[in-house]
């Protein structure tokens, strides 16, 4: 888990991601790479295979991949001759759909990347679910999920988003208590409009 510099919050790595990265990255292994290196830190291809259960060739070519397009680097403080440690080259990836209308390839890969961003959460859900019967209590009274349904344009809901990413970030920038109870959590911001006849 990061923790803030001494000297006061370290800026996050962001990449605004192009057409050429949302082409390379829509592919789950490649998803749940990047998403390793970025949750748990530098890896080698070897452990990664044993975490995601495959193999280490699947993984060493998946993550050539995805530094030929800029989103892993290799890190050369682990590096050996023998073996290559991967890490994520940002900690905050980000697009808008609308910067690919006119890539149809491009905004099919950012179609399956949102697509298996919910399916990522309904498993999460589903396997927390299944387990938190096993936690303490306060954990299982602080975890949840709800929901709202708002009148809003899309002005309003761009900035609803914009004030609540804040507070993540806000929440992601404040020191971590040195405390046996403190866990990594996954948190999902989503705004959408909801679907019916009159639309």
């Amino acid at each position: 888990m990061e923790s803030p510099s001494p000297g006061g919050p370290v800026e996050p790595r962001r990449v605004h991601l192009d057409n050429q990265q949302v082409r390379t990255l829509a592919h789950p292994l490649r998803m749940r790479l990047l998403g390793s290196l970025r949750i748990d830190g530098p890896a080698t291809a070897t452990a990664l295979a044993e975490k995601l259960n495959t193999n280490t060739g699947a993984t060493s070519y998946h993550l050539r991949q995805l530094a030929e397009v800029g989103l892993v680097t290799e890190d050369p403080d682990r590096g050996t001759s023998r073996q290559r440690w991967w890490q994520a080259a940002h900690d905050i990836s980000d697009f808008e759909p609308t910067d690919f209308d006119d890539d149809p390839d491009a905004r099919a890969a950012v179609q399956w990347i949102q697509a298996d961003q919910v399916r990522v959460m309904a498993d999460l859900a589903e396997r927390w679910l299944a387990v938190e019967h096993h936690h303490p209590r306060d954990w299982r009274d602080a975890a949840g999920m709800s929901d709202l349904v708002l009148p809003l344009d899309p002005t309003r809901l761009r900035a609803l988003n914009d004030e609540l990413w804040a507070v993540l970030m806000r929440y992601r920038d404040e020191p971590v208590a040195d405390s046996a109870d403190v866990k990594p959590v996954h948190l999902f911001l989503a705004g959408i409009p909801r679907l019916d006849e009159r639309w």
